[in-house]
């Protein structure tokens, strides 16, 4: 069984896993290990004297918890971006992004104006059975008023256990005028398991379009889903092709990334990861008969947004010469984290390697280039915010030679109608010339505009309160 390691912003959570260190004593006082050895235990002398002396002389009786979480996250923020420590909350709320599961009421919201906003109740869960409405604002939460709240505080507050219930006080906007009007109303709903869709499909007339937004546990199965739908709703002899949407995706879980590689190839390296000794490698190959696609033409959309286990799944892919890269240069986030739980204590997340695309490119800190370079247009208010710095900027990042390169552009139109990288893509698919510029040809007149219901990604810098919240 595949260990599951993390790349980016979602994880796994890894069997516990315990070392023997056996110390073995030398014979001579100046060995190499003895003196290594006495050093590390003349610098954990150090730690605790310095830690005593806080406990024992600080102006104010200081959280001695606290100050010891605050030396770990020191200790492993000196390493690199990536490498952290998750407290027990933490560490449970990656459990539930990886997983993409969890109890809860079934609504997508966002704070607006400091409000809980629902942007829309998911389909078959309690709010939307209740008649939970998009634009609605939850003002109350069990009683307790949300306004103060941050955007995850009320989330936490509305997850819970499946079977249990929660209260919500919703006032409804005008439909004219928008303005929410002052008498709101209770809803009374029971807690259900919630399942995250990761991959959104949809057929563009004679394309199947896929959008995968994180790589969690259940990627795969949404892919797999999507493109079976499509080989039954598209006729094989006006089927053009796939456009696989990775664009501001930030990565998640290897096994699927994996996956979704094999679902386009029959054979080959997919990726290889190479930790801190030569015996650490490992290289993961395509499984025979994992080919879904029926050898149809793939255009990957990838931008500055698209990180970890989405550069990949393109890397993999452009190696291959199995899929066309179309968008902006990816994120070149190149490292591996591997998730060891601590037991009560939450769990640590350290970088243990670097990952190589089959024909051993490193992206770290460099990124994907597609073959395609489009920009999209991007409004006055966002230009000079649309783009991500990189890997590469990152303070303490994995260096990667001379040659490392910034981000790029992360927009996504809301409008699909006026997104240039999908409409380029469908020009390809569809055999119409495109060239590498800021200027997408117009899409051809048997092909029909994109439907405006395409996802509208924000860049990767989006703030928490700013990122739509599924609770």
């Amino acid at each position: 069984m595949m260990r599951k390691v993390t790349l980016m912003v979602a994880g796994a959570a890894l069997g516990a896993a315990s070392a023997t260190v056996a110390f073995h004593t030398g014979i001579l006082s100046s060995s190499p290990a003895r003196a290594a050895a006495s050093d590390t235990y003349r610098n954990l002398n150090l730690f605790g004297d310095v830690f005593e002396k806080i406990r024992t002389d600080y102006v104010e009786k200081p959280d001695e918890e606290k100050l010891v979480e605050a030396a770990i996250n020191g200790m492993l923020t000196s390493l690199d971006p990536h490498s952290s420590y998750m407290d027990a909350k933490s560490y449970r709320d990656m459990q539930v992004q990886t997983r993409g599961e969890f109890g809860g009421l079934g609504i997508e919201v966002t704070q607006e104006n400091g409000d809980i906003k629902v942007v829309t109740p998911i389909d078959d869960t309690p709010a939307s059975k209740a008649g939970i409405l998009s634009g609605d604002l939850i003002v109350g939460i069990d009683g307790d008023q949300v306004s103060g709240l941050t955007l995850n505080q009320a989330v936490d507050k509305m997850r819970g256990a499946v079977g249990t219930t929660v209260t919500l006080k919703i006032v409804r906007p005008d439909a004219k005028n928008q303005s929410a009007s002052k008498e709101g109303k209770d809803y009374k709903l029971t807690r259900a398991v919630i399942t995250i869709k990761s991959v959104k499909s949809e057929d563009k007339d004679d394309i199947g379009y896929i959008r995968i937004s994180q790589f969690n546990e259940q990627t795969f199965d949404g892919l797999k889903d999507g493109m079976e739908k499509f080989s039954k709703d598209i006729p094989a002899d006006k089927f053009k092709g796939y456009i696989l949407d990775l664009r501001n995706n930030p990565g998640g879980l290897l096994d699927q990334s994996i996956e979704v590689v094999n679902a386009f190839i029959d054979r080959g390296e997919i990726v290889s990861t190479r930790g801190r000794n030569p015996d650490e490698t490992q290289r993961y190959s395509a499984r025979p008969g994992g080919d879904l696609s029926h050898g149809k033409p793939v255009v990957v959309l990838i931008n500055g947004g698209s990180a970890s286990a989405s550069e990949i799944v393109a890397g993999a892919l452009q190696d291959h010469k199995r899929a066309t890269i179309l968008g902006t240069r990816s994120f070149g986030k190149g490292s591996v984290q591997t998730i060891i739980p601590l037991g009560q204590n939450g769990a640590l997340r350290l970088t243990t390697a670097r990952y190589y695309t089959p024909s051993g490119r490193s992206i770290q800190a460099k990124g994907i280039d597609p073959e395609y370079t489009i920009l999209e247009d991007v409004p006055d208010e966002l230009k000079g915010k649309d783009d991500t710095k990189g890997e590469a900027s990152l303070k303490g990042h994995l260096k990667n030679g001379d040659d490392e390169k910034q981000g790029s552009q992360a927009y996504v139109p809301p409008d699909a109608s006026k997104d240039k990288q999908l409409i380029a893509a469908m020009n390809i698919l569809h055999g119409v010339k495109v060239s590498s510029t800021t200027e997408a040809a117009k899409p051809i007149a048997a092909s029909p505009a994109p439907s405006t219901e395409a996802p509208a990604s924000k860049p990767a810098t989006a703030t928490p309160a700013e990122t739509p919240k599924q609770d």
